[in-house]
């Protein structure tokens, strides 16, 4: 089993807010009111429920099938994030989109970059992005750990009488976080070698990838702003055929639509070619589902990809929740 990192604060690394302003706790009396906290996405509002507990009312913006690097805040939105006691984010440029809006309103209440709390050695880049950071830091357990850390610590300094009950309740959730890696590993290495290859909609498992010693080729980039050539369609349906890759990936919050030309490329050459299912890359899944927390969106991902590419895993996923419609934790 791979080791987990840990070391300094996260909150450090946060993108805790462009002025530097707070400078005491938001609530005025913590017994009574609970933290209103907004955030971007789905993966970072689940940790903020997770780890906050009863002491949070968390409202996320994008919900499933949204797609972060597109989306642009609503009238809705900023009502509530200026109402918030603060915001968070992923950052690393995900809600590119947003980020004019958030650095401005930065200058008058908390706003934190979940994401920032990943050390920048830790960060994968791309060349084709002016090395920019790939912000999908969820898919591996082992870089969300820091994002978990940083949102404890995040929370802490937001309502210090409640440390010890955050503390607890992150410690817990990160047990939970070790235990779906353990899984991963377990299952993701039952696939044979040569079919250690994940083909995507987009680039967004590079850490997944890094994490459990996977290929990864997304037809478009980090960002689903970014579209896919000819070329690019083209030099994948040759590696498919070349490879003899099964089975590919279309995901939730991205258009199928160059996965299957894909399909019919590899076809015309002569080489059958399967969706293999459809993975949660840029939202979760369903709310008030399993799929719907990131820990059911990863078990999702990890026991889908594993059974598509001849490898062994259950079909309810680790805890046999896949698949339960109305099962939220």
């Amino acid at each position: 089993m791979k080791a987990f990192p840990r070391g300094r604060s996260a909150l450090s690394l946060l993108l805790f807010t462009l002025s530097g302003m707070l400078s005491g706790p938001v609530l005025a009396d913590e017994a009574e009111a609970p933290l209103q906290l907004v955030a971007t996405t789905a993966m970072v509002a689940d940790v903020l429920r997770e780890v906050g507990g009863e002491r949070v009312e968390v409202q996320g913006l994008m919900g499933p099938g949204v797609d972060p690097h597109l989306y642009r805040q609503t009238r809705r939105d900023v009502t509530a994030m200026t109402r918030a006691d603060a915001v968070f984010w992923n950052g690393l440029n995900l809600e590119a989109q947003l980020r004019n809006f958030l650095s401005r309103l930065a200058q008058r209440k908390p706003v934190f970059a979940a994401g920032e709390a990943v050390p920048a050695e830790q960060r994968l880049a791309d060349e084709a992005y002016q090395d920019q950071p790939d912000p999908h830091v969820w898919m591996d357990p082992g870089r969300w750990r820091w994002v978990v850390e940083g949102m404890r610590d995040a929370l802490v300094e937001l309502a210090p009488a409640h440390a010890s009950e955050f503390q607890a309740r992150a410690e817990a959730y990160l047990a939970e976080l070790e235990a779906l890696d353990r899984y991963a590993v377990g299952v993701l290495d039952s696939v044979p070698a040569s079919a250690r290859v994940l083909v995507t909609a987009h680039d967004a498992f590079g850490y997944f990838g890094d994490a459990y010693g996977y290929e990864v080729l997304g037809i478009q980039g980090f960002s689903t702003e970014s579209e896919a050539g000819l070329a690019r369609i083209e030099s994948l349906v040759d590696v498919l055929v070349e490879r003899r890759i099964g089975a590919i990936f279309i995901e939730s919050s991205v258009s199928d639509r160059n996965v299957q030309a894909l399909v019919e490329g590899a076809a015309a050459e002569g080489w059958a070619v399967e969706i293999g299912g459809e993975l949660y890359s840029d939202a979760m899944g369903p709310a008030a589902t399993y799929e719907g927390t990131w820990l059911g969106m990863l078990d999702h991902n990890v026991t889908l990809i594993a059974r598509a590419l001849g490898g062994e895993a259950p079909a309810e996923g680790r805890l046999g929740r896949l698949g339960q419609q109305g099962e939220n934790e």
